[in-house]
Formats: C-alpha cells, structure tokens, sequence
C-alpha cells in the first residue's frame, strides 16, 4: 500500500540483509549476482579491462560479464528466446549492486573490521546443502553444492564474508527504526482521504468529421514522417537443395550386404529365449530338497518356502544361453538351456551357492538366412550410404565455393535443382504475396540469406531433423526505405486524419480545461467545443484505493489526486482514443483515529521505509569514505558490446 504511494520498492536494502544473501546462494546467485562480492582484487590503478575501482579493489569487465551471463541464464529459465538485449536493462543495477558490495568490503577493510576463517567455516557449515544424511557437515556434500553453483571454495567464502560483514556494519545501522505514532496517524488519515469530482472524456473520433487531406499536405505529411512507412529490407534469395534426393541412386552393393551380415551373424542366428524361475541356497542339502519337492509338482516359490530366508528366489524372463551363463555360469547355463520346458534341474553348484532352476517357457525363434536377411540389411545400408553421399556432396560443393565458384557455377556442376523466392522479408513473408509463405524447415537458410552480403560467396546451410542441407545466396537486396506514397496513400490519409483529429481534441480539451478554471461549469465547458461531446461523469475515490491498486488506476482518478479543489486538469487517453478533463469538487481529510488497524498497519510499513532510508544513507556514506571511481567509457564499451551481442 505505502510502497505503491511512495514508491519505496526501488530502494536497493534489499540486497544488503544477510537472509537476502543466503536465499540468493540457495537460489543459485541469480537475483543479485553476489557471487561477485569481495573477490579481494587489488589494484594501485584501473586496469585496461577494470570498470570500477572501489577503495582498493576494482571490478572487471570479466566479473560483469558473468554477472550478466548468469542473469542470463536466469531469465531464459522462464524466456528460452531472451538474449542479452532482453536484459540490457539490468546492466546498471547489477553493477551497482557489486559497487555496494565492494564497498562494503572495503569499508570494512579500511576501519579493521576483520573476519576470523573460523567464523567463515561456521557459516558453510550451516547451509543446508553442505550436511550429509546424518545431518553433519559433509565435505563431498559440500564440493558437489560448489559444483552446482560452478563456484570453488575461495569465491563462498568471500560472500559469506560479505554476508557476515553486512550483519555487523548495516543492520545494527537498519534495524529498528522507529516511527512516531503521530507520524504513522498522519499517513494513515492521508490515506483516507476523499475526493470526488467531474471527468469528461473528449474523444478523438467526435473531431475527424469533413477532414479530407489535399495531395500538398499528404505529400507534406508523407515526408514528415517517412520513418513510419519503412519497409524492411527485402531480398530474393536462391536455394538449392543437397539432400537425399540427390543420391537417391546410391544402393549397397551384394557384397557389402553379404559382408554386413557375416559381421552380425549373432543377430541373424536362431534364437533360444526362456523364462526361469531360479532359487539360489548355501548349500547342497537345502537345494536337492528343493527340487525333490519341485519335481514333485510344487511351484519352485512354495518348494523353497521351508528353507526361510537361507533361499533367495528370482524370476528370469527372456534369457538368452549367454545371458543366463552370465548370471549362473556356463555348466548350469548348459544344463538349464538342454532341458525342456516345465523340467526342474538342479541342484547345480554355482559360483554364488547351490542353485534350482524350473524352466518356465522356452521360446525358440529361427534365425535369417542371407536372402532373408538381404532387404532388412540393403535398407539400413542404403540409409547409411545416402547419407556419405550427401555428405560427400556437401565437401564437394564447399571445395568449389573455396575455389571461386559462385552459386551458378556450384549448383550447376553438382546438378542441385534451384528454386528462387520472390522479395521476402527475414521473416519469410512477402509484402506483394500475402499467401506465400517460406517453409519452416528453411528458417536456417533464411536467416543466412539475410546475414550474408549480395557478393559474399554462397554458404551451405544445415536443415534442422538431418533434412539435409541447402546452398543458399541474395539473388536481388532491397534495402530497407519508405514504401512509396502510391502504394500506402490510403494508409498516410487515414494517419494524417487521425493525427488532425487529435490536434483538435487536444485543443477542445486544453480549451475545456482554461474554461473551468475561469469558473465555468464543465457542463456548459463540454456544450462550447463545438462538437457534440459524452457527457461528464461523477467520479470518487479515497487514496487508498488508489494505493492498493499498484498502478492500475485510470488516468481520470489519478488526476483527481493531484489536482487542486475547484481546479480542472487534461490527461491523454493512454490508449490514443482522445484526452480526459477532470475537475475536483470536493476534498474530504481522513480521520485515522476511526480506523486504528490502519495506523498499525501505516507504522509498519512507514517503519521499513525508514529502515531502507538509513541503510542507504549508510551505504552512500561508505562510499565516499573508500571512494569510487568509474571508467564510465569502459563501462559504456561494455555494456554495448554485451547487449547488442544477441546471445
């Protein structure tokens, strides 16, 4: 409520409190880039790449950059296509708040406010993410949470350093400020005040009546503002593709099929897949009394029930004679996989003890001859063998680019067929033909055809889902300039009524507004414009309500809080549909004595506030006791060089 008033939110205290820092270590070090605090550089002079200088340590273009990368990193968590213009904005406050932290480690550094290492350990020691399963301090817990932060021991320890700091300078400076009742009553009643009044809105569309430009003036008007009816660059772009079609005619030959198979004989071999229940015991007695009591008809599960938990018993479904040799060795793999479905052998000496197998199933699937086997092998190959040809192709068509050959020449040497798109946009669309529209799969040799200038050589491109290739080049550039007034001359003369038509609804409103405060009704003000204009409205609210809604107030009630009584003011329509007129009639004070909820409420906030204030003051004093100094032409090369990177 009182944030929305005063606009408090935008002080930086937050970033100074120690519970700020460790949710920011906990939450991975996106929030305020604290990974940066106290790194402990030393400089007697600013560095070719340093920034800042605080007291005596700097900033670098490096810490920055990672600073920025890792908000980065942070954003595209929610906004996969963010780049570093999406961000650029939060270039300065990053900055600033590894200026505020440098600063606080120098302060501390120059007035003797040392930390022990001891003091340091009790704080890792506390994170959660460095205690092992029994609730201690675990080193390998500890190196795999540096790991996840890509952090190492000596950059924790200077942010804890920095948290601990911030708890001994800063919050005995924040905490606890108090505010006077009297204060609190006063913010509280101001919240409760009421106001109510008149608004008109004066539209634009009661003023476009009989507006007809003259050639003279759309022509005027066209040049003033060219910049509005720029189209983008255009560009004809040819493309050729290098794909499968292109070796269509390549097939694996008899022998390669033949030595392909000979190489997998085991896959194409007849196969002897069973089902096995097995139990496992240590010794021999315990198992032939297992399968005595098997063979006699009971399931091997209830067989081995007697024995307790000296038996171990284990289902084994689809074993292969291998497989099974792997578990149980290659004598009870022999005399399992000899025996026919439903039979009990054992018991069988095992490297792991004394074993009983009932074979439950036995699926034998027959194995492939060459003939049978040849389709399945010559379309894996062929597969394969297309794809080296493409790629063979691509290598070729590339050698010849790096020759001198141009797109013609490269095409036509490797007969690729060529397709021409009309002047496109980068987006893919054509200004002339709305339907036409480029394929999806071409957006990577759409984006190389706008990259590369109209006499670079031409580039093979790759397709996204291993769709090949295409060889791609600007067969015509447009550049970007204004679309001629023929072509748009309707779109300019609706432009060129909307903008006389809003001439005119702000000088009725201007006119409205002067009228009211020489005294006339705003009714009667409304009646003179000339126009017929809607007629006023009553309006009230209590600026309350107007806090509470964090913003989102019209613009005629914002008005009537900050206009005098009996005054009248004009605001724009933040849409463009014209502009409001608002008079204040009558200011009613607020009494918070009725309301003491409310001033509870207003102390409570009014009192972090304060806390916010004296921890910046605190915070600029330190820094003028260290000193900063900015190489502002640095800090401005990389901030351009950064946001203008696009990834």
């Amino acid at each position: 409520m009182l944030s929305a008033f005063r606009r408090v939110s935008k002080s930086k205290i937050g970033t100074w409190f120690m519970a700020a820092i460790l949710l920011a270590i906990l939450a991975g070090f996106a929030a305020t880039d604290i990974q940066n605090v106290g790194t402990g550089k030393i400089g007697f002079g600013m560095g070719s790449s340093d920034l800042v200088k605080v007291g005596s340590q700097t900033i670098d273009e490096r810490e920055v950059s990672d600073s920025m990368q890792r908000r980065l990193q942070q954003v595209r968590e929610e906004r996969p296509d963010a780049d570093y213009a999406t961000i650029a904005g939060d270039f300065e406050p990053l900055l600033s708040a590894m200026i505020d932290q440098r600063t606080l480690v120098a302060f501390a550094d120059k007035f003797g406010f040392h930390l022990s290492k001891r003091l340091v350990d009790a704080e890792i020691a506390q994170l959660p993410q460095t205690k092992g399963l029994n609730g201690q301090f675990s080193e390998t817990a500890y190196q795999q949470f540096l790991a996840q932060q890509r952090m190492n021991d000596g950059q924790l320890r200077d942010i804890l350093k920095a948290a601990l700091l911030q708890r001994q300078l800063i919050t005995p400076v924040a905490i606890g400020a108090r505010v006077p009742l009297d204060v609190a009553k006063t913010y509280a009643s101001m919240m409760l005040e009421m106001r109510s009044g008149q608004a008109a809105a004066v539209p634009v569309t009661a003023f476009a009546a009989g507006l007809k430009p003259t050639d003279a003036q759309l022509q005027q008007y066209y040049a003033t503002n060219r910049a509005r009816y720029m189209v983008p660059e255009q560009r004809a772009l040819r493309i050729a593709p290098i794909g499968p079609e292109q070796a269509a005619s390549v097939t694996a030959s008899d022998q390669e099929i033949a030595a392909a198979y000979n190489a997998s004989k085991a896959t194409y071999a007849a196969k002897d897949e069973r089902t096995l229940s097995q139990v496992v015991v240590p010794d021999q007695a315990t198992a032939a009394q297992i399968a005595a009591r098997a063979k006699g008809g009971a399931t091997l599960q209830a067989a081995a029930a007697p024995a307790g938990s000296k038996a171990a018993v284990s289902p084994l479904p689809n074993q292969t004679r291998d497989a099974y040799a792997g578990v149980a060795g290659d004598k009870a793999a022999a005399a399992v996989f000899a025996a026919p479905a439903g039979a009990v052998v054992g018991p069988l000496q095992s490297d792991f003890g004394w074993v009983v197998v009932k074979v439950e199933s036995v699926r034998e699937q027959p194995g492939k001859s060459l003939e049978q086997a040849k389709p399945e092998i010559a379309a894996k190959l062929n597969v394969e063998k297309r794809k080296q040809a493409v790629e063979d192709l691509v290598d070729k068509i590339q050698n010849a680019i790096d020759d001198g050959s141009n797109f013609s020449e490269a095409a036509t040497a490797s007969k690729l067929p060529v397709t021409t798109t009309p002047l496109i946009m980068a987006n893919g669309q054509s200004r002339t033909n709305a339907a036409y529209k480029t394929a999806p799969e071409l957006a990577p040799a759409l984006k190389t055809g706008f990259e590369i200038a109209a006499n670079d050589p031409p580039e093979i491109v790759a397709l996204p889902n291993d769709k090949g290739y295409v060889l791609v080049s600007p067969a015509q550039v447009m550049p970007a300039a204004p679309a001629p007034l023929a072509s748009i001359r309707d779109r300019v003369a609706d432009d060129w009524i909307a903008n006389q038509a809003n001439a005119r609804a702000r000088a009725a409103a201007a006119a409205i507004e002067a009228k009211v405060n020489k005294g006339v009704a705003l009714a009667d003000a409304l009646k003179q414009a000339g126009v017929t204009l809607p007629p006023a409205k009553n309006i009230s609210a209590r600026r309350i309500q107007v806090a509470a809604a964090q913003g989102q107030v019209p613009p005629p009630v914002r008005l009537l809080f900050i206009t005098g009584a009996g005054k009248a003011r004009m605001v724009p329509d933040p849409q463009g549909r014209g502009y409001f007129v608002v008079k204040v009639e009558k200011i009613v004070p607020g009494n918070a004595i009725v309301q003491p909820t409310l001033i509870s409420q207003m102390r409570t906030e009014l009192q972090g506030a304060v806390e916010q204030e004296y921890a910046q003051e605190f915070t600029a004093a330190m820094r003028q006791q260290v000193k900063i100094k900015r190489n502002e032409s640095a800090i401005q090369d990389l901030k351009t060089r950064l946001t203008t990177s696009g990834s």
